[in-house]
């Protein structure tokens, strides 16, 4: 039996039972469909993370307090050490530093409030983290200089308030019970949750250290934000800054109590997260494709029940072992190809779904269906299908003729 002719014969076997065959290739369906959803939408997701996050500069550095487990009582980060930091001599490929208080608190405007974060900031902040504003102006050094009560706004955090965006400048907002004047309204960054950037206001370092984020001294910062003059400079700045620390903190080799990551930082964990959670889900989807090679196993041990007088009338008609195996694998391989072009046409439908889901509620993720995937998710429900092919097919293959044709 060629395989054209064994092709043909496993069609017409495959129409005489339309019901159950349905039934059994919607398991193969769901299967593939949910293995290639998942895996591009996590890639999607991943893009999306990897994305936001390059967006703020291949050039930043983060400086934090606090080093390895070992270290106890670290030294705070402070604004000598940003002085430091930024002083050509010692640390010629730094270029900015942008020290940075963080905290939340109670902004409301009429009848409205909204628990959102509070970022207290210097002038340097807006090139150092590319922020812009849409309308107004960004926190300059007159504010600093005389503690303005000012506030920029985010995008999200003006619509909760006012209603809108646009058009805020001038009005006059409280943030936790004090008067604040609206300066400007920043350009937005895109993000949700508890990384929503475009649900913040920014206000003047000094202001806030003396009104609203009090620390346990004035020096005291929760971050440096630091811009090398190139992203190629960055190994080298990170090291330049780990010495004037390692100098001004007196802190013994191997146990420095600061932490300093660059972008690629961020990005590599975002990556390896987003990796593992894509594996995971996709490990997870995989389980329902697996589900579906059991219920091709099965209908296919049905279908050489009820065929056991055919398989033995083609045996004594000269049938090799061979042409059995063939016939049987056929039909199941039949089964979940074509289980998996529906399973990748639905699959495609429910990222691109997902995707424009996500599009509405402001969580932009596009997921991406590469090549990679369509041909990974065909081979395998091919796969699936002769694996779970090869019992009912050797079953059938070693049927003796005789018992064959006498049974009922």
């Amino acid at each position: 039996m060629n395989l054209w002719q064994a092709l043909i014969d496993a069609l017409e076997s495959l129409a005489a039972n339309k019901m159950r065959s349905i039934l059994t290739v919607l398991g193969i369906v769901i299967g593939v469909a949910a293995v290639i959803a998942m895996i591009s939408i996590g890639r999607g997701a991943e893009s999306t993370i990897t994305g936001s996050i390059q967006g703020i500069g291949t050039n930043l550095i983060f400086v934090f307090r606090g080093g390895t487990e070992d270290v106890r009582n670290p030294k705070p980060i402070t604004l000598g050490d940003a002085g430091a930091i930024s002083d050509p001599f010692q640390a010629p490929s730094v270029e900015l530093v942008a020290p940075v208080l963080q905290g939340s608190g109670a902004y409301s405007f009429g009848g409205e409030t909204s628990n959102s974060e509070i970022q207290a900031v210097t002038p340097e902040y807006g090139p150092v983290r590319n922020n812009a504003v849409t309308e107004g102006e960004f926190i300059t050094e007159e504010h600093i200089l005389g503690r303005a009560s000012v506030v920029v706004l985010g995008p999200d955090l003006a619509e909760k308030l006012f209603g809108r965006s646009q058009g805020v400048t001038g009005e006059t907002v409280r943030i936790d019970g004090q008067p604040f004047r609206v300066i400007g309204v920043l350009e937005s960054k895109g993000g949700s949750g508890f990384s929503n950037e475009d649900d913040r206001g920014v206000v003047p370092f000094t202001t806030a250290q003396q009104r609203l984020l009090r620390r346990s001294s004035s020096e005291n910062v929760d971050m440096l934000m630091v811009q090398v003059v190139s992203s190629q400079a960055v190994p080298q700045a990170m090291e330049e800054i780990s010495q004037i620390l390692r100098t001004r903190h007196r802190t013994e080799i191997g146990a420095d109590d600061f932490t300093i990551l660059s972008q690629q930082d961020f990005l590599d964990t975002a990556s390896m997260i987003t990796n593992v959670l894509t594996i995971f889900l996709g490990g997870v989807a995989a389980i329902s494709l697996l589900v579906g090679g059991i219920g091709i196993m099965n209908i296919m041990l049905v279908s050489v029940t009820e065929r056991t007088r055919e398989i033995g009338l083609r045996k004594a008609l000269g049938a090799r072992r061979l042409d059995i195996q063939v016939q049987f694998l056929t039909e199941s391989s039949v089964l979940s190809l074509i289980g998996g072009i529906i399973g990748i046409i639905l699959g495609w439908a429910i990222a691109f779904g997902v995707g424009k889901i996500a599009a509405a509620s402001n969580t932009p993720i596009q997921p991406t269906i590469d090549l990679d995937i369509v041909l990974l998710a065909t081979l395998f429900s091919t796969a699936v299908g002769l694996f779970f092919g090869i019992y009912p097919a050797n079953r059938a293959a070693n049927l003796e003729p005789v018992e064959a044709l006498r049974y009922e």
